[in-house]
């Protein structure tokens, strides 16, 4: 199994120093990957709730770095860890110029670029973005993996969508990874199911929240609807990733009374439920380590990697 960590970007007390610093101790303590949030704007007011917590309220800030700008500026502090988007929201960008920066960085990154996709659900950010209509956030998502994937593979690329156009165009560099950058489909949903396995290379969903516990039962199951959807597409299961991003909790965060919430407790716990994720085809899974300083940051995920990932 590998493990990733969450980059902890999502504040301006966080600076760059400190997310190098970040970044080069996971490297030095063996993590597979980091993953970096996307968001271009928040909107003040949302009519969506949001899917991972109680109230429906969005937790964060609204203080985000640009993610493909602040993958680049990493890959240029490392050597060997892999950044991964979580997820990108692929409605939002223009498909030829993504997929052209995405190109870029792997060979700059000499092959450490993944893709996680996602279709969003802030409705309001698609509006302020001029992004594709949000009802048609699906349709937009499983077009623009196709182009990508032309524009990676093929010498003459050419395609004719309904949001995506071109042809007669010379598309170099093409990325460093063969056949091309691996694209991990994020989500729970059936959609998100049948997209991973009609589409991506990995599934990539998160798990271990009270409003998406994903329990490895439930992992499972999905698993068996993701593997129908993949026959049906003629794809072997077997070749799709299982990515499973939680975060880390502490004790104040139990919520059940009686039960305890999946990632929270002592090594020894936390290293139990990996192997449960593991036992049902879990083979990636992504930390969210962040604690109120950088130092504190750092103290746990050195914790994570000694003693957690050890006992599993």
């Amino acid at each position: 199994m590998e493990f990733g960590l969450h980059l902890p970007a999502s504040s301006s007390a966080v600076k760059s120093e400190d997310l190098i610093r970040f970044v080069q101790t996971a490297e030095t303590l063996g993590f597979y990957c980091i993953t970096v949030a996307d968001h271009v704007i928040v909107p003040k007011n949302i009519s969506i709730p949001y899917p991972y917590t109680v109230d429906g309220k969005y937790p964060g800030t609204g203080y985000h770095l640009e993610t493909l700008t602040t993958m680049s500026f990493l890959a240029g502090a490392t050597e060997r860890i892999r950044f991964i988007t979580s997820v990108m929201i692929a409605p939002y960008r223009n498909p030829v110029i993504t997929a052209k920066m995405l190109a870029s960085l792997d060979v700059l990154s000499r092959g450490r670029v993944i893709v996680g996709l996602g279709v969003g659900w802030m409705k309001e950010e698609f509006d302020n973005l001029k992004a594709p209509p949000f009802r048609e956030r699906g349709r937009v998502t499983d077009e623009y993996i196709s182009a990508f994937r032309e524009l990676w593979t093929k010498e003459h690329p050419s395609f004719n969508g309904k949001y995506c156009n071109f042809s007669d165009i010379i598309f170099l560099p093409k990325p460093v990874q063969k056949p091309t950058i691996p694209i991990w489909i994020g989500g729970h949903s059936k959609q998100a199911l049948r997209r991973a396995g009609e589409l991506g290379d990995g599934w990539h969903p998160i798990g271990g929240v009270p409003t998406i516990p994903l329990e490895p039962e439930d992992v499972a199951r999905d698993l068996e609807m993701l593997a129908g959807y993949a026959q049906k597409a003629g794809r072997n299961p077997k070749d799709i990733r299982v990515a499973l991003k939680g975060s880390l909790f502490d004790r104040e965060k139990q919520i059940a009374p009686g039960k305890r919430r999946r990632f929270l407790g002592d090594a020894e716990e936390i290293a139990s439920d990996i192997r449960d994720y593991r036992q049902v085809g879990v083979d990636t899974m992504i930390f969210d380590v962040r604690r109120p300083t950088p130092t504190e940051t750092l103290e746990r995920m050195e914790w994570m990697a000694k003693e957690v990932i050890a006992k599993t």
